[in-house]
């Protein structure tokens, strides 16, 4: 699979299909969205929202979720408000998100069976690593919105001048709803 990808890449950049996506780094809608890294998402949010290359900046992860304060999402966050001009933040959501239901002692024993030392494991809760906390999902698509939305409003390094909204998008149809 990654050698039919590489021999794509090539071929389009021989054939300038970049050229219709140069654009450059600062967002022209002002916007930087959080989502989740689902596949379905990957071509159905941007043409659902009506956003090209440039428009936003896009930040994704496993269930579109902020797992700590000061972690990449965080980062992401500061450099696309403080760097490139951001001033509203999207968070959006999706049903039937893998993440959702999703348990850390259920991924714990994914990992064993797949070889990763159970010493580890036991090394990583002795260095303070929560697991539960880092590896749970969520049971509520709404609730786990609203509280992104409320650990980003309430971050002490976002400006109070960043507006945050919450939606969930259908996975199939790309139907946006507004979480207030």
């Amino acid at each position: 699979m990654i050698e039919e990808i590489l021999a794509y890449n090539k071929e389009f950049v021989e054939n300038k299909g970049y050229e219709s996506y140069i654009t450059n780094k600062y967002p022209d809608k002002k916007i930087a969205i959080l989502s989740c890294m689902d596949t379905r998402l990957t071509a159905l949010l941007p043409a659902a929202l009506g956003i090209k290359n440039g428009d936003v900046k896009m930040i994704k992860n496993a269930g579109g979720v902020i797992s700590h304060p000061f972690g990449s999402v965080i980062r992401s966050l500061l450099v696309a408000i403080f760097e490139l001009g951001v001033e509203e933040i999207m968070v959006i959501a999706h049903s039937d998100c893998g993440a959702c239901h999703m348990h850390s002692e259920t991924m714990l024993e994914k990992m064993t069976a797949r070889g990763i030392n159970p010493d580890y494991i036991d090394m990583m809760r002795f260095c303070g690593v929560d697991f539960h906390a880092w590896l749970d999902g969520f049971e509520d698509t709404e609730k786990s919105v609203r509280g992104t939305v409320d650990f980003i409003v309430r971050h002490p390094l976002i400006p109070s001048d960043v507006t945050v909204y919450g939606f969930i998008i259908d996975s199939t149809t790309g139907e946006l709803t507004r979480i207030v």
